[in-house]
């Protein structure tokens, strides 16, 4: 299983200090929650463990390969960071499919299988811009899912989505731990939080 050791990691923009000193061990087959106030940090170090921000001091390694030296970014990843943009001009499995097409890893059939499993009409021709909230929600978590990565990192991964859609999804994220996926969700819900995690990280 994965695992993803955060030695003494700090991030600074200019002068201000988002987090400092964070030490973590991320294990492989558990849900962690990162919670904290509006501006502590939590996307922030979303974007550092997955590689898009450099941290300022410290180190993050991925099965013992340190982030920025060795790697760019983790090789098994699934992301949803902040809000998820998409081709608008074509249909949900059209977006994917321009994804996967980057590594090659998955066929059509497991496109629309990952649609199904976030409650998306799999076969729809609808654009990307008639979505609602909740369906381009679903299309980033289908896209986060589809390649069936060993770490999955969530930006607030229920927004937008009703209460049925909701429970859907959590169950999904309890299946995925049970497979032994590294799963890390910063959301503001206490509910999901209190649900789906092993062990809650706390930002202030």
């Amino acid at each position: 299983m994965t695992t993803v050791h955060v030695h003494n990691i700090s991030k600074k923009f200019k002068n201000k200090t988002i987090f400092e000193n964070l030490d973590l061990t991320l294990e492989g087959g558990k849900i962690y929650g990162v919670v904290g106030y509006n501006g502590s940090g939590k996307t922030v170090l979303l974007k550092c463990l997955c590689g898009l921000e450099s941290v300022s001091s410290g180190r993050i390694e991925v099965d013992g390969q340190v982030l920025g030296r060795d790697l760019q970014f983790p090789p098994s990843l699934g992301l949803i960071l902040e809000t998820p943009g998409f081709l608008e001009g074509y249909s949900g499995f059209d977006n994917l499919k321009q994804l996967a097409l980057i590594k090659g890893l998955i066929d059509d059939d497991t496109i629309r299988h990952h649609l199904a499993l976030v409650g998306l009409d799999p076969v729809s021709r609808q654009k990307v811009k008639h979505y609602s909230l909740g369906m381009k929600q679903k299309l980033a978590l289908a896209q986060a899912f589809m390649e069936s990565p060993e770490i999955i990192l969530l930006d607030e991964p229920m927004n937008g989505l009703d209460k049925q859609s909701v429970n859907r999804i959590r169950q999904l994220l309890l299946d995925y731990r049970a497979e032994g996926r590294l799963i890390l969700i910063a959301s503001h819900l206490e509910q999901d939080i209190e649900i789906l995690s092993d062990q809650v990280i706390h930002l202030s």
